[in-house]
């Protein structure tokens, strides 16, 4: 808890549960459609669909349906409407979990602040108390310093 306490809960192992079962029930149902790993290069070199190529792909394919003589012999118009139905979906469905990963990111971040936020009031009180020689605090105390992910000594020298 910090200072400002802006969250106060907690996931039970009901909770937990229910929440592991539910994302193995997501993993089971995609499964056979997820099936492609691509590579950073294969990411990067790759066409990009968003909310305006969208649009875009929807039109033509709308425009091709309607005039197939426009479509070169060599496009397959069924698979196209194919994979822009399963590209639209996939977005749909990354939408919902991009929704999800961000409130769950938001709550994380303030959880992790106010609970960093109290250890660092509770680390400089147990620093206090080892300068005031309580007894068995040092022990506590170097045990943090060690921990500490602050300003300890840092490397100059680089890696070989």
């Amino acid at each position: 808890m910090s200072l400002s306490n802006r969250i106060s809960t907690e996931i039970t192992a009901d909770q937990s549960e229910a929440i592991s079962a539910a994302f193995e029930q997501l993993k089971t149902a995609l499964a056979p459609v997820l099936v492609i790993n691509l590579t950073a290069a294969e990411r990067k070199s790759m066409l990009k669909m968003g909310d305006k190529t969208l649009a875009f792909v929807n039109k033509t394919l709308e425009y091709a349906t309607q005039n197939p003589a426009l479509v070169p012999n060599y496009i397959n118009l069924a698979e196209a409407r194919k994979d822009n139905k399963l590209s639209s979906d996939i977005y749909g469905i990354f939408q919902q979990l991009s929704t999800l990963l961000r409130a769950m990111e938001d709550t994380g971040m303030v959880a992790g602040a106010e609970a960093y936020e109290a250890a660092l009031v509770i680390y400089h009180s147990i620093k206090g108390a080892s300068r005031s020689n309580i007894p068995g605090i040092q022990a506590i105390c170097d045990d943090l310093k060690q921990r500490f992910p602050g300003r300890g000594k840092h490397n100059t020298t680089p890696e070989q």
